[in-house]
């Protein structure tokens, strides 16, 4: 009897053991796919969090702009959303009057002359002017006018091209991209350039990429 007894005990220490055992295993397996699952969340949100940085990077920009003189006159703010490109012009010390404006096709602008600039932003091969019958450049932009106390505040929005280097009329090309301001008012129609005169302010909106 007292055999039976301690053989009744042994089996159900054993069980117990097996339960328990088998209680802790669920919980280090339920333990492990937690922690897993944490680390895979920390790094798809790191992941998105970078993507958004690079976004970013190219959905603002601030340019300097410089006169012949290498004098800084103030800002060219272009800003991208889903509705396009905006330029904000923040200027001051400038001549009053109506000046030819644009992009152009080289991320270069060397005073006094900013001829290395090159020629109008104009993927599309284009004729220069808003007045042309095959017009317009993507990089022709309206004038701009500059009243008598020579300070500049003015909002333009640019359509059809973007900041995104993946965008089919990207300004982020291999050559780069400026802004220049001509001496003369563009007539909107005269080629290649709407006769708007010599470059007296310019500035650097995407460099040649090395």
């Amino acid at each position: 009897m007292l055999n039976k007894t301690k053989l009744a005990l042994l089996t159900g220490t054993a069980l117990l053991m097996v339960a328990c055992g088998e209680d802790e295993v669920t919980q280090l397996e339920e333990s492990g796919t937690e922690d897993v699952t944490e680390d895979e969340g920390e790094v798809e949100e790191d992941s998105l969090l970078e993507d958004a940085g690079t976004d970013e990077e190219f959905t603002s920009l601030d340019v300097d702009m410089v006169d012949s003189d290498g004098t800084y006159l103030g800002s060219a703010v272009f800003d991208e959303d889903e509705n396009g490109v905006t330029l904000n012009l923040n200027l001051e010390g400038l001549p009053a009057g109506e000046y030819g404006m644009h992009i152009h096709e080289v991320g270069q602008a060397t005073p006094p002359t900013f001829e290395d600039a090159g020629d109008h932003f104009n993927p599309t091969d284009a004729e220069h002017g808003f007045d042309a019958e095959d017009g317009h450049h993507l990089g022709d932009l309206s004038n701009l006018v500059v009243p008598e106390n020579g300070i500049v505040s003015e909002t333009i929005e640019i359509p059809d091209v973007s900041l995104l280097p993946d965008a089919e009329y990207t300004l982020a090309t291999e050559e780069g991209t400026s802004l220049i301001i001509h001496t003369e008012a563009d007539d909107y129609e005269s080629q290649p350039t709407g006769d708007a005169g010599n470059r007296m302010v310019g500035g650097v909106i995407f460099a040649p990429q090395e």
